[in-house]
């Protein structure tokens, strides 16, 4: 049918209980994308039964999907589903303000400290950050990579990468990496999706949302370029960067490297010290954006709310307009295998910028790899938070490279 029902929800939930809820989880919920599903399956699902637990899992499907931050994505559906366009409001603002709060107030920090390209606990948190990617790439490799066909597709694009480090290279790479999914189709057997799809807002509603998302993509590159003020080379660049983020959030970080870094906006000690600072706050890793923003031009809070929003809406968008067409979508084989290219050319582009500019620009002699080698074992072995090895890291960093 065209024409789909409301949102379907449990009890009488208004936009408060959903602000309430979801800025517990924003001040708690520690440990990324992964971790976020799982509090929110505990929280939504288990104990508060806002939903059950194969509507969430096809929530989830959805979510990782598309484009943008898979774990607020699934939160914005929660909260729509729960309390309307206001309670996906309400869940948005609950769970990224705590986060980006902290963001802001480190970057005015790092602003008012000056120089940081020789202290030593900015260099403990590049090296934090070192191995927090790391064990994004490792993770992500095996969930995404698991046969020839896909790592093979995965080496192709962090090779292309490394070799030409471009922003319209990476919009290549994630086209050839659909598709490498067809051609090798024969190869890969993506994960099978729920068949339990529930009724969104109507189709044509979601194609409006479709339209906007597109029609954004294409006419901020021309608006910046014609008209190169501040404020629209931010929405451009931060737009961008959130349309192009497929398989978690850490995939961002090389997408804003180009963004800002690339473009002289600011140093490669700044950038790699905020977002090493990330890691050890709770919420969705696309906060680092609100610490961009208020250090790059226009900056302040009024930057860092247009690059958070600008970062935010595709995202937004995208998830929107394809929630009405995904009882139909979900089924293709031909879209799975496509998306099962694309995140492996994503896999490729993290462990790209991996090697450069974090392995290059980081680990720089032996202790500095000692270091980081203990704190990815710490990670990956020992299960240690995230925030605990940043402060660690931070703390060796002043001691031992002050």
């Amino acid at each position: 049918m065209d024409d789909m029902a409301a949102p379907a929800q449990s009890g009488n939930g208004g936009p408060g209980e959903v602000l309430g809820a979801f800025l517990k989880l924003g001040c708690t919920s520690f440990g990324g994308p992964v971790a976020h599903l799982g509090y929110f399956q505990n929280e939504f699902v288990a104990r508060r039964k806002w939903i059950s637990e194969a509507h969430y899992a096809d929530i989830v499907a959805l979510c990782q999907f598309l484009p943008g931050p898979a774990s607020s994505q699934v939160g914005l559906v929660i909260g729509w589903k729960r309390a309307g366009w206001k309670g996906a409001l309400a869940a948005w603002l609950g769970f990224t303000m705590p986060s980006v709060a902290l963001m802001v107030a480190f970057a005015y920090g790092v602003r008012s400290v000056g120089g940081l390209s020789h202290a030593g606990w900015v260099q403990g948190l590049k090296i934090a950050a070192a191995a927090v990617v790391a064990q994004a790439v490792v993770t992500m490799a095996r969930k995404l990579c698991p046969d020839p066909a896909r790592a093979s597709i995965a080496a192709a694009a962090a090779v292309a990468l490394v070799l030409f480090p471009a922003a319209w290279v990476q919009l290549v790479v994630l086209g050839s990496g659909a598709v490498a999914g067809l051609l090798c189709r024969r190869w890969i057997a993506p994960d099978q999706v729920l068949a339990a799809a529930q009724p969104s807002h109507r189709r044509s509603a979601g194609l409006v949302f479709l339209g906007l998302f597109f029609g954004l993509l294409f006419a901020l590159p021309w608006l910046a370029g014609n008209w190169p003020r501040p404020f629209l080379l931010v929405l451009n660049g931060f737009y961008r960067a959130g349309a192009l983020v497929f398989g978690g959030g850490h995939v961002v970080l090389p997408l804003l490297q180009q963004t800002t870094v690339k473009l002289g906006w600011l140093s490669q000690d700044v950038f790699l010290a905020g977002y090493g600072a990330a890691q050890a706050v709770p919420g969705p890793l696309f906060s680092f954006s609100a610490y961009l923003g208020t250090i790059i031009a226009p900056g302040g809070i009024g930057g860092a709310l247009l690059a958070l929003v600008a970062i935010y809406v595709p995202g937004v968008l995208v998830l929107f307009g394809t929630l009405p067409q995904w009882e139909r979508l979900r089924g293709v084989p031909w879209a799975r295998v496509v998306l099962a290219g694309v995140n492996a050319a994503v896999v490729g582009l993290l462990a790209a910028a991996f090697y450069s500019p974090i392995w290059t620009s980081t680990i720089t002699d032996p202790w500095r790899f000692a270091l980081a080698l203990a704190a990815f074992c710490a990670l990956r072995f020992w299960r240690m938070p995230p925030w605990a090895i940043v402060a660690a890291c931070a703390g060796t960093g002043a001691l031992c490279f002050g």
